[in-house]
């Protein structure tokens, strides 16, 4: 059964690391003019803010686009790289910045508008990737700095997975020994996840 309940900003008050598996199966939903779009979350990356080379905020980095990460768990953190723009959930606490990156998510509703705005036919490559779910939501830099739990984006408590993996998160090759660290949590065979030959042993849900 979907639970279609919003949920709460003491959901985001877990460590980050924890957040990270709790945020697979959540529901993100984002309201337009246009209409709203929805889908499962299935794959996140951790960033343990100031030790982490990874991390935007390494080093305790403050800077116009780093500034929400400084604020309160819960918050919208989104940038663009590369003319796409990436969604994040701001963890951590205040003044201990520290996000989630939202790596997939599995379409749920609004599949036409989500199509629309891919321009692609085959749903499995609508969300498979950062860039893309938010381009297939309508997720923008004007969600920027806003709270998870109030419309027009925010996130449900969807539906529990049956298994999460893990294994070295993605892109980050210059970021010395924090390339390796285990912080991409993933559904176990999901289709939709971003990096299908980058898969790991399976974990359950309550092992950290």
């Amino acid at each position: 059964m979907i639970n279609h309940s919003i949920l709460p900003a003491d959901f985001y008050q877990q460590p980050t690391l924890e957040l990270a598996k709790s945020l697979l199966g959540c529901l993100i939903v984002k309201e337009t003019a246009d209409g709203t779009a929805s889908g499962f979350i299935v794959e996140t990356e951790a960033y343990i803010g100031p030790g982490d080379r990874a991390a935007h905020s390494f080093g305790n980095r403050r800077t116009k686009r780093t500034e929400v990460m400084f604020g309160n768990s819960g918050l919208i953190y989104t940038y663009v790289m590369h003319t796409h723009t990436l969604v994040n959930v701001v963890s951590g606490g205040p003044e201990n910045p520290e996000a989630i990156l939202i790596r997939a998510v599995e379409p749920y509703s609004g599949l036409e508008l989500m199509q629309e705005r891919r321009g692609i036919a085959d749903i499995r490559k609508w969300t498979d990737g950062p860039g893309k779910l938010t381009k297939a939501l309508g997720i923008t830099m004007d969600d920027y700095g806003r709270p998870f739990t109030d419309p027009p984006l925010y996130l449900a408590a969807g539906k529990m997975p049956e298994h999460i993996s893990s294994g070295p998160r993605v892109g980050i090759e210059n970021s010395g020994a924090a390339k390796d660290y285990p912080w991409r949590f993933w559904i176990t065979d999901n289709p939709f996840i971003s990096r299908k030959n980058l898969i790991n042993k399976a974990v359950p849900k309550n092992e950290p």
